[in-house]
């Protein structure tokens, strides 16, 4: 898969957050100072990460917490994104959190849509605070997140933005060509939420005490958690648990914030919270709908066994329970759950050969650099001044720059080889007109007026009668071949200019020279010495009596002449778990 160069796309609307190994990330949206939590987690202001949006804080009563309590909003353009730098190939956690709290105090909470690196996440329905979370493998070097307007009036905003590298073994029955979307994550039997530094990805365990149930706590010290998904010793050192073997536990079905179209994915934690003696057993089943679903689980003391359920088709009223085998002396148990929606395929996002010529245009004019995310996805959130296809993996069939104060020179952006259109009219780009642009095999229009182009037309241009080409208005563009011959004389005269005043200034200089001591001389001879006199007479009849007198030489001075120019079901477990048939 090619590498995209979002690293552009970035640095772009923002400047890219970069980072060495590891992805560790908490970006505290609309504020401009960095602090650390109470969870020991270091949040950075964004101020120096967007050049869009303006920094907004929630009504006081809509308090939630320092990081909940101011936001960023963006009143401008289809999307407005951010950028982290990843590895390429690594597994993240990428969490987007929302609360509106009246900040703008109209009580009008907008709904707008939320994506990442050019996939469609979640619409936002803001009237109320709203976390989402994803786990993805990154196909790109950079993780982008946006949020999108789609309705008049209802500007989208994000409160804070959280990215954490993840083993690649956590969750690792779903492809890699798919994420999971979070709908609940809860640790049962506490009453306190586990996350970082007891998670060491971060992961969000929200309390869930049991009702009519029996919240327990774990004799086990220590618990060995060394199966894939690393769930945190914390987390499993409670559990809810039935009175009696009577009793089943109903777990039923979270509230699921995506769409039912998409399956679901669930993992259930089960840890032993008392060493269990020679003649006590605790078995049960996972019940769908009332009817069995699984093998028997026989949760491990000290240890876990994960039962997880993929690509399972849901709806509103489905629901779940741990139901005691006939043989078991001990009530069913559950320590904690997690359930996600799986995503629709991700894209690979925009063609790299058109990612890579946008990255030479931002790099050429920082006015392009304020767009981030996927250039043309998802639809139809494509950049302003672009259009694309619909392809697979989309193309950038035309530019349109009009107007964008666009000034030097034009970069070589000939990798984007499915442009139909360039539009770079009214801006003050000089130079000479680029020879790639008449070798683009689809440009069919080129609006170039109104610049300030310079030098020879490029005969890939002249000579193809398929383009429609506009270059007026750029006064200094040769635009035939006789005032190009007229500017090369001028060219010509210019050039010589050095040289002739390099020959003609000395010349004066020495003439001078010469002059001034030739006189001082003759002054000096006249003093010291007679004038020569004779007298000579001619006549053609005889000669006659002439008085005649001869002295230095005299010279006159000329002058000088002046110049001028010009990017099936299953258990694992630390050992597996005990399984038995009905």
């Amino acid at each position: 898969m090619a590498d995209h160069l979002w690293l552009l796309i970035v640095l772009l609307s923002l400047c890219a957050i970069s980072v060495l190994g590891d992805v560790f990330v908490s970006i505290d949206c609309g504020a401009s100072r960095s602090f650390t939590d109470e969870n020991s987690i270091v949040w950075k202001g964004d101020e120096d990460l967007i050049s869009n949006g303006v920094s907004h804080e929630v009504q006081s009563n809509y308090s939630i917490s320092p990081v909940m309590d101011t936001l960023r909003v963006f009143t401008t353009r289809k999307k407005n994104c951010y950028s982290i730098e990843a590895e390429k190939g690594g597994k993240v956690l990428v969490r987007a959190s929302f609360n509106y709290g009246n900040y703008d105090q109209k009580s009008t909470p907008p709904i707008f849509d939320l994506h990442f690196d050019g996939n469609f996440w979640i619409t936002v329905n803001t009237s109320e605070a709203k976390i989402y979370e994803a786990i993805y493998f990154v196909k790109m070097k950079v993780i982008s997140v946006c949020v999108a307007q789609t309705r008049p009036g209802n500007f989208p905003f994000i409160s804070s933005l959280e990215v954490r590298s993840v083993d690649s073994q956590v969750n690792r029955n779903v492809d890699t060509n798919y994420a999971l979307f979070m709908n609940a994550r809860f640790a049962y039997g506490t009453s306190e939420t586990i996350r970082f530094p007891a998670d060491a990805y971060d992961r969000i365990w929200n309390p869930a005490l049991g009702n009519g149930l029996l919240n327990m706590k774990s004799e086990a010290s220590v618990i060995d958690v060394d199966i894939p998904n690393n769930p945190p010793q914390e987390v499993l050192k409670h559990a809810i648990m039935a009175p009696n073997t009577s009793q089943m536990i109903t777990l039923g079905l979270p509230i699921i914030d995506y769409p039912f179209r998409y399956p679901l994915y669930i993992n259930w934690y089960f840890s032993e919270v008392q060493e269990v003696n020679s003649t006590d057993i605790r078995s049960f089943r996972v019940l769908e709908n009332m009817l069995p679903f699984s093998l028997a689980i026989v949760p491990p003391f000290g240890k876990v066994t994960v039962y997880f359920i993929s690509n399972l088709t849901a709806t509103p009223a489905t629901n779940f329970s741990l139901n005691p085998l006939g043989d078991a002396t001990l009530p069913p148990l559950i320590n904690a759950v997690e359930v996600y929606s799986i995503s629709d395929a991700l894209t690979n996002g925009t063609n790299n050969k058109d990612v890579e010529g946008l990255v030479s245009l931002q790099n050429a004019f920082d006015v392009l650099k304020e767009w981030g995310g996927d250039p043309c996805l998802p639809a139809p959130y494509s950049w302003e001044w672009i259009s694309c296809n619909n392809d697979p993996m989309p193309r950038v069939t035309s530019l349109n720059l009009t107007g964008f104060n666009l000034s030097g020179q034009l970069p070589d952006f000939r990798n984007m080889d499915a442009l139909e259109i360039i539009d770079l009219h009214n801006n003050s780009l000089n130079g000479s007109v680029p020879d790639f642009l008449g070798n683009l095999p689809n440009l069919k229009q080129l609006y170039l007026a109104d610049n300030q182009f310079s030098g020879s037309i490029p005969r890939s241009l002249s000579i193809n009668s398929n383009l429609n080409l506009s270059l007026t208005g750029n006064s200094l563009l040769c635009t035939n071949a006789n005032s190009c011959r007229e500017s090369n004389k001028n060219d010509n005269k210019t050039s010589k200019l050095p040289v002739i005043l390099g020959i003609t200034i000395p010349i004066f200089f020495i003439s001078v020279a010469v002059m001034g001591f030739l006189f001082i001389r003759h002054n000096r001879h006249k003093a010291n010495g007679p004038s020569h006199t004779g007298d000579i007479s001619y006549n053609i009849n005889g000669p006659s009596s002439t008085r005649g007198t001869m002295r230095g030489g005299n010279f006159d001075d000329k002058g000088v002449t002046e110049l001028t120019r010009n990017e099936k079901e299953r258990f694992y477990g630390s050992p597996s778990p005990l399984l038995t048939e009905d």
